[in-house]
C-alpha cells in the first residue's frame, strides 16, 4: 500500500514538477552555482551540502539541503551550472522544487538537477556523481546563507 501511494506522489511529481522545474530560462544565465552534496535514497531521499554562488562578479557561500522520493543508493556529488531569473542575491534563498536523476557506480558516475524556486530563480546543473545509486526522483530542497 505504501509502495503504491509512494508510487502515485511520484508519478505526479515527475509529471507536473518536471514541467515546472524544466521550463526553459529565457535569456543569459544571471549567475552560477557550483555544489558538493551527500545524496542518500532508498524510496525516501535526503540530501545535504553547501557550495557556492557566483553573482555580480561576487562570490556566495550557500547551504543546500533536501527531502524527497525516489531512487536507491547513495553518492557524492558536484554539481556545476547556471543559474536564471536571479535579479537579487537574496532571491536565491528558499525553497525550491527539484528534479533530479542520474547514476554512480563506485567512481562513475552522472546526472542532472533542475531546481526552480516561486521567485522565477531557474537552475540547470550537471552532476559528476561518485558512490552506488540510481536516482530517479523529486525533492523539497532549501537553499539558504551560510551564516
Amino acid at each position: 500500500m505504501i509502495v503504491r501511494i509512494a508510487a502515485l506522489v511520484l508519478g505526479f511529481l515527475l509529471a507536473s514538477g518536471s514541467a515546472y522545474a524544466q521550463t526553459r530560462p529565457s535569456g543569459p544565465p544571471s549567475a552560477t552555482v557550483r555544489i558538493k552534496q551527500l545524496q542518500v535514497a532508498f524510496i525516501g531521499s535526503g540530501a545535504i551540502g553547501g557550495g557556492t554562488l557566483r553573482f555580480h562578479n561576487r562570490s556566495y557561500d550557500i547551504t543546500v539541503g533536501g527531502l524527497g522520493i525516489g531512487g536507491i543508493g547513495a553518492s557524492r556529488l558536484t554539481a556545476t551550472g547556471s543559474v536564471y531569473g536571479l535579479n537579487q542575491v537574496e532571491d536565491i534563498a528558499g525553497a525550491y522544487v527539484q528534479i533530479r536523476e542520474g547514476w554512480a557506480i563506485g567512481g562513475q558516475g552522472r546526472g542532472t538537477l533542475w531546481l526552480r524556486n516561486a521567485k522565477g530563480v531557474l537552475m540547470r546543473l550537471a552532476t559528476q556523481r561518485k558512490g552506488l545509486q540510481l536516482s530517479l526522483g523529486a525533492d523539497g530542497v532549501l537553499i539558504g546563507f551560510k551564516q
